[in-house]
């Protein structure tokens, strides 16, 4: 439930944790004179309490709602990311918290380092889709000393899953270390990369998610994101969109409505004609990897066990029409 001090709580916080905009948002809102409190006008960096009754555009706050939370978790290597509380080692039970909260995008079981856990359906889907290119930073070392054209091969994009995956930031630290920066995310896509290219990896941490980093947060342990980092957050993702479409589908739009589109055939009412060879490759699907803090504290490492990991998929698009259907008999009309 919302919670609020005996001052009360700031009013931009308030419409933040409603779920109607960002926090600097919420200000230009009561710039704009569109929030109300108790009907008058209120200044930025107003307070109120449970009491106050809030409007913007005319419709009213309610106070019952559910306090957005945001974790950063060190996962350590072993736990799965899901929310089947069936799995032994699921990052659920581990978290242990005691709202309902579910992690954002995926980590390997074999992978280590920072995963968000949230309660904000939103802002899970503004961080996840791969058009709003939000970045994750991860070190990587593997079986055998890296190349030049290896580190080449990976930032320019692998063929993997059937795609080619997206240019990158790729450097190396180390005889068999590398840092690589992301902003998709496909199923154990680094890992895959480095395999098409002859190499296995031996260690993965995920450092980075935007702007939240892994600095003083042990391997095993969670805590709450600060009012200053959420806000940040919030600002990153205030121009994403929140849907796969408006992700990946937008510049497709846009093609099919130019003025080179040729208009749909009208079909034939002989019946004698073969059918117009149309489709073509499908669509490919895009892929990844709200606000006042969640309670506070850590949580020391529990046990790891293995379990079995499962992955997303890539989904291709459906072909087109069958190029090469038979021509239907009869019913043709005869040459004069």
């Amino acid at each position: 439930m919302t919670q609020h001090t005996s001052d009360g709580i700031r009013l931009n916080k308030f419409i933040s944790d409603a779920g109607i905009c960002s926090r600097r948002e919420a200000d230009k809102l009561i710039e704009q004179g569109r929030v109300l409190v108790n009907g008058k006008l209120p200044d930025v960096g107003t307070r109120i309490k449970g009491k106050d009754k809030i409007q913007v555009d005319g419709k009213t706050l309610q106070w019952n709602q559910v306090e957005p939370v945001y974790l950063a978790l060190n996962k350590p290597p072993g736990i799965e990311t899901t929310t089947d509380l069936s799995q032994r080692d699921n990052i659920i039970r581990f978290v242990n918290y005691p709202e309902r909260i579910f992690p954002i995008g995926r980590l390997d079981k074999d992978s280590e380092g920072l995963i968000f856990l949230t309660n904000d359906g939103d802002i899970v889907n503004k961080i996840l889709r791969a058009g709003n290119k939000h970045e994750k930073e991860y070190i990587v070392t593997v079986d055998r000393p890296i190349t030049p054209d290896f580190v080449e091969k990976m930032s320019s994009g692998v063929s993997i899953l059937g795609v080619n995956t997206k240019k990158c930031f790729v450097v190396q630290e180390g005889p068999a270390k590398f840092r690589i920066i992301l902003t998709q995310g496909l199923n154990r896509q680094i890992r895959r990369m480095c395999e098409a290219l002859g190499y296995e990896v031996q260690t993965l941490q995920r450092i980075r998610i935007m702007n939240i980093t892994l600095t003083k947060l042990p391997l095993g342990q969670w805590r709450a994101l600060t009012e200053s980092e959420v806000e940040m957050l919030q600002s990153m993702v205030a121009e994403s969109s929140k849907t796969e479409e408006g992700s990946v589908s937008k510049k497709k739009a846009t093609v099919s409505q130019t003025p080179a589109a040729q208009p749909a055939r009208k079909k034939s009412t002989t019946g004698n004609r073969p059918p117009r060879k149309e489709g073509g490759a499908g669509r490919k699907s895009g892929f990844g990897a709200t606000a006042t803090k969640g309670a506070g504290g850590q949580r020391s490492a529990s046990k790891s066990a293995g379990t079995k990991k499962t992955g997303s998929k890539s989904n291709a698009g459906s072909r087109g029409a069958n190029r090469n259907a038979p021509a239907a008999k009869g019913g043709g009309r005869k040459r004069r």
